[in-house]
């Protein structure tokens, strides 16, 4: 943990470290972080970003969520943060937080797991497809790039709203594809 992640949300760490005593878990340092287990399986992270405190829930895709206080970070298909601004904000908030928590640790200790979604569920756009066609040895080299890589290109693809987007995507993306590379690959 670097010194101004420390620093910066130090009350907002104690006051999450109040909220979570008690419930049953280990606290632990992994990547850097206050990280909280049951039985050595990951519950929650705290994690400090910029403009917020976090507290990070693994498999918080599997949670009931009834409140929506929980954020999808990215295209990350499990985790979910809970954010916040104020060390205050989270005392205020400490039932929520439990109950959240608690539920968190039923999901794992039921070994609950957010099922990966398969490359085959991605929808493939229209625009690809067509690019696909007129273009195979650019479909040859999509589909030489490994899962994980086609997954995010068509994640990247995919969320365009607009089809003159879609395709500018794409034919941004084609050297890098070329190259065997993924979309979030430095080019």
């Amino acid at each position: 943990m670097e010194m101004a992640y420390r620093d910066q949300w130090k009350a907002e760490i104690a006051a999450m470290r109040r909220v979570l005593a008690g419930l049953g878990m280990t606290e632990e340092c992994k990547w850097g972080k206050p990280t909280y287990t049951v039985d050595g399986k990951n519950v929650v992270i705290m994690q400090g970003f910029k403009d917020y405190f976090a507290l990070g829930f693994f498999q918080g895709a599997l949670l009931k969520d009834s409140k929506k206080l929980l954020v999808q970070l990215g295209q990350v298909q499990a985790a979910r943060v809970m954010k916040f601004t104020s060390a205050k904000q989270i005392t205020a908030q400490t039932a929520t937080i439990k109950a959240y928590v608690r539920e968190a640790i039923a999901v794992e200790k039921a070994g609950l797991r957010v099922k990966p979604k398969k490359t085959s569920d991605f929808p493939v756009p229209d625009e690809l497809k067509e690019r696909f066609r007129t273009d195979p040895r650019f479909k040859r080299a999509f589909e030489a790039l490994t899962p994980g890589r086609q997954r995010s290109y068509l994640y990247h693809f995919g969320s365009a709203k607009q089809s003159a987007t879609r395709k500018a995507r794409i034919e941004k993306a084609m050297p890098a594809i070329y190259a065997g590379k993924g979309f979030l690959e430095r080019r």
